[in-house]
């Protein structure tokens, strides 16, 4: 029963009989599960309007007016002349007789293919990617929640999917978002990244099963879950998306385990390394030859999982409002981070001194804030101070929160697989706008970050250190 705005305020006229009567009974622990599956069955029901016929995700097309604004460099006119001229080209589909010509992502980077072969010299088709580096890794991280993490995760791994990057995004929170955006299905935790972190456990406790044999020593127990994990690759985990050129590793509840198992381990076996089982596992198993990026959602709490993606991260960028709570908040995230990194390395450090080893540093090629959820008319002086105190710390791009993020939020889904003809046209330009330069703003952070690589390696082979960035196919 709704208050009636006349009986509220002075101070709110509720009768208490009135209240008990609009009471429900008590609830037991039982309730919980009965309130949990009709959010299922909600959020099932509002996945399922973007599903095909056999219950798959599948991305929309694109106009032709979309590709040759953002996708490829070319005007409309020479774009339909081209695949008039070159019938073996991919030629869309018309919903009407006559009508606009709409191309799956495949169909554009195929075409993207053909004009970088054959078009103007002077323009670049295909995204800028040195020959003979490793992915780079992408951590979005902040411990405070409904910061935009996922979202500007999502956003970004598309964006780079449309620039023509293989991509595969990593989901490290038991939350499992990200994985719903792209439509993963993840039964329990061994489809998620947990057993490659055992797998990591496992070979560092056989190294020291090996060395108490030496001595003499009972090896200590191999487990069923650390013998199971031992079979699993990265590449068993990957699924592939309605995204051609997007993969994932998804996440589902389960996964929040590890946050239990992980200090166990650490208990049994000091000299495990937790901080490089997800580095050193994807590395052993090809994943940073197979892609260009990897983006790595991370929980919202600085807990195990968030340490590994962290750690594995060669750029990290961390959401946060315009507002001093969430200021205050992404401060203290950098103090715990800054607290954490540097206790690893002051303990591993003392042995390795003491060893003669090198010693462990920790280092980011990039670490950027990035303001998201913004309002101009509402926010403007506190970004402008955040702005001032932070420098270069904080990206000076700031992510407006406008009508087609809200609706795509809705449809758990990215504002890339928004159809424009869904909005007025000035709707979709803007929305799609404050991701297009969000995505522009992380991009000159990862070519700078390559081209710096490309010339330390050329320096280091003699060479001029000419660009030799090459496309990225898709995979």
């Amino acid at each position: 029963m709704a208050l009636d705005p006349i009986d509220l305020p002075p101070y709110f006229n509720i009768r208490p009989d009135a209240a008990l009567s609009e009471l429900t009974p008590p609830l037991g622990a039982s309730d919980f599960s009965r309130i949990a599956e009709l959010c299922r069955r909600g959020c099932t029901d509002l996945a399922s309007r973007g599903l095909d016929e056999s219950g798959q995700k599948v991305l929309r097309r694109f106009s032709t007016w979309e590709i040759t604004r953002y996708l490829i460099p070319v005007g409309q006119a020479h774009f339909r002349r081209v695949l008039r001229a070159n019938p073996h080209l991919p030629q869309g589909l018309s919903e009407t007789e006559g009508g606009a010509k709409w191309f799956t992502l495949e169909e554009v980077l195929t075409l993207r293919g053909h004009f970088a072969a054959e078009g103007s010299k002077t323009r670049e088709y295909q995204p800028y990617r040195p020959e003979g580096l490793p992915a780079k890794m992408v951590a979005v991280a902040n411990f405070k929640g409904g910061v935009g993490k996922t979202s500007t995760c999502a956003h970004l791994a598309m964006s780079a999917a449309l620039d023509g990057y293989r991509v595969l995004v990593i989901d490290l929170d038991s939350q499992g978002s990200m994985t719903s955006i792209l439509g993963g299905r993840v039964e329990d935790e061994w489809q998620t990244v947990f057993p490659l972190l055992a797998r990591h456990y496992g070979a560092t406790l056989q190294a020291e099963n090996r060395a108490r044999i030496d001595r003499g020593e009972d090896p200590k127990p191999m487990d069923e879950t650390l013998s199971e994990a031992r079979k699993i690759t990265a590449p068993d985990l990957v699924q592939r998306t309605h995204w051609p050129n997007i993969d994932l590793i998804g996440a589902q509840l389960n996964l929040y385990w590890a946050e239990f198992q992980i200090p166990v381990w650490r208990m049994q076996s000091r000299g495990w390394k937790l901080w490089d089982a997800l580095t050193e596992t994807l590395e052993e198993d090809g994943i940073l030859d197979q892609y260009d990026l990897i983006f790595l959602d991370t929980p919202p709490a600085l807990g195990y999982l968030t340490i590994n993606g962290l750690a594995a991260a060669d750029i990290l960028l961390v959401p946060v409002g315009a507002s001093y709570l969430e200021f205050d908040s992404t401060g203290r995230f950098f103090d715990m981070l800054h607290s954490t990194f540097a206790s690893i390395e002051e303990g591993e450090n003392m042995a390795a001194r003491a060893l003669g080893r090198p010693e462990l540093s920790f280092e980011w090629d990039a670490v950027r804030a990035v303001i998201t959820r913004f309002d101009a008319g509402q926010q403007a002086e506190l970004a402008a101070l955040m702005q001032a105190y932070l420098g270069d710390a904080l990206s000076p791009h700031r992510q407006d929160f406008t009508a087609l993020i809200g609706q795509a939020g809705e449809q758990a889904a990215g504002i890339y697989e928004a159809d424009y003809r869904d909005f007025n046209r000035e709707t979709y330009v803007r929305g799609r706008e404050t991701f297009d330069q969000t995505y522009a703003a992380f991009k000159r952070l990862l070519l700078g970050i390559w081209r710096r690589e490309e010339l330390e390696a050329a320096e280091r082979a003699g060479t001029t250190g000419a660009a030799s960035g090459t496309a990225a196919p898709v995979a």
